[in-house]
């Protein structure tokens, strides 16, 4: 009889050890979707505020006119960062790009003054860049601005498609996910479905008979989330190690994010799905318990 029990206790034990592993590897995947997620939309951001408006300034502002033009304009709610050009460094780094000086032979500087604007990301779309335009050419200190309009759009396009493409993978990984957890909790409590139907029939409620099961699979779902956020973590810090330069696109925020998620996800369903494969079988009569 005690070799019997502890066989119980053996495979029981072994069918607990098989749910955290199953569930921490789907946890892990849908880990990986949302830092993904996370990581294309702050891409996103990142590229767009690398895309600039260059803005000429007329010939006779000065060097200080200039700076306060900077001053006003960054405090604009488009404006991310602006960079000041003089005429002489415009005048330097073409003459480095040309490799000779058009005012030998022009006999002037024919480069202006130049402020290199970077815009905030919601404001890196082709209207809003025609109404900053506008805005701007009607300071008297600017001659011209310039960007990119083409660019802009492909840009957009593209994250755009790429973002729905993630976000049409986050929810069929999501439904596998939960197919897949629903599966393997309700394997755990198909093995004990009679012993379901002893404590109904000792008049025990339902929800005394669902409070042990539910407490179980929570357990696993916590258990089964801190290993899968060890994981990601590591897997996270080798892509550090491989590219440093990925902080610059993801930031602790989107790692607590992401691993805030994973310990949700990973306590919420595994309790979902206990919770109704559980309703299922006290649903059932002995007869029925006996078919399936």
């Amino acid at each position: 009889m005690a070799k019997k029990r502890k066989a119980i206790s053996c495979r029981r034990g072994m069918q607990g050890v098989t749910l955290c592993i199953s569930t921490a590897m789907v946890l892990i995947l849908l880990g990986m979707v949302v830092f993904s997620v996370l990581l294309a939309r702050n891409l996103s951001n990142h590229m767009k505020e690398n895309l600039t408006m260059s803005v000429m300034l007329k010939d006779y502002v000065t060097v200080n006119q200039g700076h306060l033009l900077c001053r006003d304009l960054y405090h604009k709610p488009w404006s991310h960062h602006i960079d000041y050009i003089s005429k002489e460094q415009a005048q330097r780094e073409q003459i480095k790009e040309l490799g000779s000086d058009p005012s030998e032979f022009l006999g002037f500087n024919p480069f202006p003054a130049t402020l290199e604007i970077w815009l905030n990301a919601n404001y890196a779309n082709r209207d809003s860049l025609r109404i900053i335009s506008k805005e701007l050419r009607k300071d008297a200190r600017i001659s011209d601005v310039a960007y990119m309009e083409d660019l802009v759009d492909q840009v957009n396009y593209n994250l755009s498609r790429i973002s729905i493409i993630l976000l049409v993978l986050a929810i069929l990984l999501t439904c596998v996910s939960f197919s897949l957890i629903s599966n393997t909790v309700r394997l755990s409590v198909y093995a004990r479905r009679f012993l379901i139907h002893t404590m109904k029939l000792v008049g025990a409620s339902w929800g005394f008979i669902r409070r042990p099961f539910l407490y179980h699979a929570m357990g696993v779902g916590i258990i089964a989330a801190l290993i899968a956020i060890a994981v990601l973590g590591g897997c996270f810090y080798g892509l550090y190690v491989m590219q440093p330069g990925i902080l610059t696109v993801i930031n602790w925020v989107e790692l607590t994010i992401t691993g805030v998620a994973v310990f949700l996800f990973g306590l919420l369903i595994t309790a979902l799905c206990a919770w109704l494969a559980v309703n299922r079988f006290l649903r059932m009569t002995a007869g029925e318990l006996y078919k399936i």
